[in-house]
């Protein structure tokens, strides 16, 4: 049987896949469907066909789900930030769970792996605390701000986004009511014209003090001083404005340059006992609620006895590093980013972690000068990359050095996967954990464990 485009056809949901899509297979050709719940009987649309499968838009649910729940947002079809809003809270943890289970067996050569703990969030609602919403012209050249559309640069309206801060939220629109009043030029993607591009608002959670960064096209903003007095007038909380320059033709948001137009130029927020100094350019997990928890769960992991040297690769500010220094007797951290690694040895010393080392630099480059130039090991490796994983030459110099444990903390199963096939020579995976550092969505933060054989 040939499917075609735009034709309709009665399917029944046998799976969901790894973005929270519905599975469908007409004798045996597979289809995926937004939207879509296993177990579920619908009818679709096919909107494309290729050699190897389909892609079906839902046109009715004949047979509904019972884990399916009545939507409590209206853009999110659109925008694509919350895959998985239709979904029980519940359900989603599972798939989550099922999914990271499934991408690792795929990979490794051990295949009975299983997810030993699942770390749930109490009130999976409004958890981020940092807002990114683009500001440019719709169709009739007028002024809007949102959320980009799935797949797209168009940018859709958003009333209330229920994963972001409200305080956020109620900042961000304000300063675009300014914009807006004011007629400041917002940036027009098409001719590469007009100033302000982006509002990013920060907020600590424990210590609710906000850090706005206006991210902006041109240098001047028009009306500056008027827009810092009137948002700062409105919120006591905002402490730090920045203004980042961006005037690349660029799916980056931050350009290189950033000034402070007001306040010290960063907030502070705590995870557990610690004291975490946050700048514009600083990396800081958008929900601290589940990071305190994440962070517990990889010391738990690392058996720390308080005698043991540790390396924190890919460190940021600091923060996993200086949340287990009561626990080692010496710690040090290796982040690309320079302003994170001043941000790092600001956070020791705010924190008096006196047993820290920080330094900037490629870790693929750095770890193995580092080891080669100073003669030290580690007795613990904590890793925390980026979405790609691991270089291969870090992973190369890990293996060398041959640490008792590696606490691997990912937020790609699919990284996360291949690095562990590459560990797996020397080591032996002990425990598993996922922490739902992102609900609603399909992505998921992983800990695991790791032991020298």
């Amino acid at each position: 049987m040939l499917l075609k485009k735009n034709e309709e056809y009665v399917v029944e949901i046998i799976d969901n896949g790894f973005k929270g899509e519905g599975i469908a297979k007409i004798e045996n050709f597979t289809i995926f469907v937004d939207g879509a719940i296993k177990g579920e009987k619908i009818k679709i649309k096919i909107l494309k066909v290729t050699s190897s499968h389909a892609f079906g838009k839902i046109i009715e649910i004949i047979k509904k789900s019972e884990n399916r729940i009545e939507e409590d947002c209206s853009t999110y079809k659109k925008c694509g930030g919350c895959e998985l809003r239709h979904i029980d809270y519940e359900t989603t943890i599972n798939m989550k769970k099922y999914s990271v289970e499934n991408t690792l067996k795929k990979t490794l050569s051990r295949k009975d792996i299983e997810v030993n703990e699942v770390i749930k969030m109490d009130n999976p609602y409004f958890y981020r605390n940092k807002l990114q919403y683009p500001i440019g012209v719709d169709d009739n050249n007028n002024p809007v701000m949102g959320v980009y559309a799935q797949r797209s640069h168009k940018i859709i309206e958003t009333n209330e986004c229920r994963i972001q801060n409200k305080l956020c939220q109620n900042i961000a629109k304000d300063i675009f009511k300014f914009i807006k009043e004011n007629n400041i030029k917002v940036y027009n993607e098409k001719t590469l014209t007009g100033s302000i591009r982006h509002i990013i608002v920060r907020i600590g959670i424990k210590t609710n003090e906000v850090l706005v960064t206006l991210v902006t096209n041109e240098r001047k903003i028009e009306k500056e001083d008027l827009l810092v007095k009137y948002i700062t007038e409105k919120y006591k909380e905002i402490k730090t404005i920045a203004k980042n320059i961006n005037s690349k033709n660029t799916n980056v948001i931050l350009g290189n340059k950033t000034e402070i137009i007001f306040g010290d130029g960063y907030i502070e927020d705590y995870i557990g006992k610690f004291k975490f100094k946050i700048s514009p350019r600083s990396f800081y997990q958008v929900n601290p609620v589940q990071t305190e928890k994440l962070y517990s769960k990889a010391v738990e992991y690392a058996s720390l006895t308080g005698e043991e040297t540790i390396f924190d690769l890919y460190c940021g500010i600091g923060t996993i590093g200086i949340f287990a220094s009561d626990n080692v007797k010496k710690i040090y951290g290796i982040e690309t980013i320079k302003e994170a690694i001043d941000d790092a040895k600001e956070n020791a010393k705010i924190n008096a972690v006196n047993n820290s080392e920080f330094f900037v630099g490629d870790v693929e480059k750095v770890l193995p000068e580092f080891i080669k130039e100073r003669n030290i090991t580690a007795d613990v490796i904590f890793i925390d990359p980026p979405r790609k994983g691991c270089d291969n030459t870090a992973l190369e110099t890990i293996l060398n050095i041959e640490p008792k444990k590696i606490v691997y903390v990912s937020c790609n199963p699919a990284s996360l996967a291949r690095d562990l096939k590459t560990l797996e020579e020397k080591y032996k995976i002990e425990k598993l954990a996922i922490c739902d550092m992102f609900p609603f969505t399909h992505h998921v933060e992983c800990v695991t464990s790791l032991k020298l054989k």
